[in-house]
């Protein structure tokens, strides 16, 4: 059965990178497609970065591009999320998300076969 656990999540000040980390056990994981998603207290879920299996084509949301970078060690079993230029309005928690032969078309609506428990990002002075 396939597992997803994040970890990496921490208290940082503005301006700060954190590098968020996602193990997938259980499947064959070069053929999953994987996102992360973000969720703030009293917002919605949003879809932020996506990866195909392979790992040559990735889609930023609007609100991460330029700052966060998402890659994938098929090796590690292991999606990672480099954040970088963080504010306030990072602070969310931040969960994987995966599914097989998925290529990252509209990954921000897609209904997800799997998701992580999630792990909490704070920005804050």
């Amino acid at each position: 059965q396939l597992r997803l656990v994040e970890s990496g999540g921490d208290l940082v000040q503005p301006g700060g990178s954190l590098r968020l980390s996602c193990v997938v056990s259980g499947v064959v994981f070069e053929r999953y497609g994987l996102a992360w998603f973000r969720q703030a207290p009293t917002r919605a879920r949003e879809g932020i970065a996506c990866i195909t299996m392979n790992g040559r084509n990735t889609v930023y949301s609007e609100s991460v591009k330029g700052r966060f970078t998402i890659s994938r060690d098929n090796a590690k079993d292991t999606v990672y999320l480099q954040m970088d230029g963080l504010t306030p309005e990072d602070t969310a928690v931040y969960s994987c998300a995966a599914d097989p032969f998925y290529f990252c078309e509209d990954f921000q609506s897609h209904d997800f076969g799997y998701r992580g428990q999630g792990t909490q990002v704070t920005i804050s002075s």
